[in-house]
C-alpha cells in the first residue's frame, strides 16, 4: 500500500493549486490537502497539521507550504517517508522583506486584497505564456475565498518563519526540490542551496514555470512527483 500524500499549498492558495496532481495521485493512494489557516506562525501551522495527519505520510509543500513542511520535519521527521519542496526558501525572512509586508497587510485589511496579492505574487513571478492570465484569475479566486484575515495571518507567518538550515541538514530521507526556471520570488540558486544541505536531495528545474509550477506545468510536475514517490524507501 502506497503511503498517503499530504499536500500543503502556498500562500493564499487552496487545494486547487494541486488539482492536476490530486487527480492523478489519488488513483492509487490517499491524498489530502492541509489548509494554512488558524495560526500565524509556521510552527503553529505545522502543529495543527500534524494533529490531523496520518501516522506516516509523504509530504509536499510549496512556498509557505514548503516552510511549514520543513517545520513538520523538524517536529516529526520519523512520520515523514519522503518530502517534495517547491518554490521554497529555507532561510528566515530578512528585516527588509518583513517590513515590505506591512503595507500589503494594510491593503488587505482595507478591502484592497487584489492589490495586496499582486504585491505578494507579482504577475511576472509566473512564466510568461498564454496560461498566465488564467492562473492569475484562479489565484485571485483562491485568495478571495480565503479572505483578508488569512492574508494577514499568513503574512505574519512568513515574517516570523525560522531559518531551516538545521532541519535540512538533519533530513535523512528522500527529498525532491522542484524549482520553476522563471521563479523570481525564490530563485533557483536559493533552492539549490537547500538541496545541497539535505543529504539525499535531488533538484529538478521545471522549464516554462515560475512560482506556481503545479499550475503552470502540471504534467511535468505530476510526472516528477510520480517518479519520486515510486522510488526506493530509505531505512532510518
Amino acid at each position: 500500500m502506497s503511503d498517503p500524500v499530504l499536500l500543503i499549498p502556498g500562500m493564499m492558495c487552496d487545494a486547487r493549486l494541486y488539482r492536476h496532481q490530486m487527480k492523478v495521485l489519488s488513483r492509487d493512494r490517499a491524498v489530502m490537502v492541509a489548509p494554512l489557516t488558524g495560526a500565524a506562525t509556521v510552527t503553529d501551522l505545522a502543529a495543527a497539521i500534524l494533529a490531523v495527519a496520518p501516522p506516516r505520510f509523504a509530504l509536499v509543500g510549496l512556498g509557505l507550504g514548503g516552510d511549514v513542511a520543513l517545520a513538520i520535519l523538524g517536529r516529526a521527521m520519523a512520520r515523514v517517508t519522503r518530502v517534495i519542496l517547491m518554490s521554497t526558501d529555507p532561510l528566515g525572512e530578512t528585516p527588509q522583506a518583513a517590513a515590505a509586508r506591512e503595507p500589503r497587510m494594510v491593503a488587505a485589511r482595507s478591502g484592497r486584497l487584489d492589490e495586496a496579492l499582486t504585491g505578494e505574487i507579482p504577475d511576472n513571478s509566473l512564466a510568461d505564456g498564454p496560461q498566465r492570465a488564467e492562473i492569475l484569475r484562479l489565484l485571485r479566486d483562491m485568495a478571495w475565498g480565503l479572505g483578508p484575515d488569512v492574508f494577514v495571518s499568513q503574512s505574519r507567518a512568513m515574517q516570523r518563519r525560522p531559518d531551516q538550515q538545521r532541519v535540512l541538514r538533519s533530513a535523512r530521507l528522500p527529498a525532491l526540490i522542484m524549482a520553476g526556471a522563471e521563479d523570481r520570488l525564490v530563485p533557483l540558486r536559493r533552492q539549490q542551496f537547500a538541496a545541497h544541505l539535505m543529504p539525499f536531495a535531488t533538484v529538478r528545474q521545471i522549464e516554462g514555470a515560475g512560482h506556481l509550477l503545479p499550475l503552470e506545468q502540471p504534467e511535468a510536475v505530476t510526472s516528477e512527483m510520480i517518479a519520486f514517490l515510486a522510488g526506493p524507501m530509505m531505512l532510518r
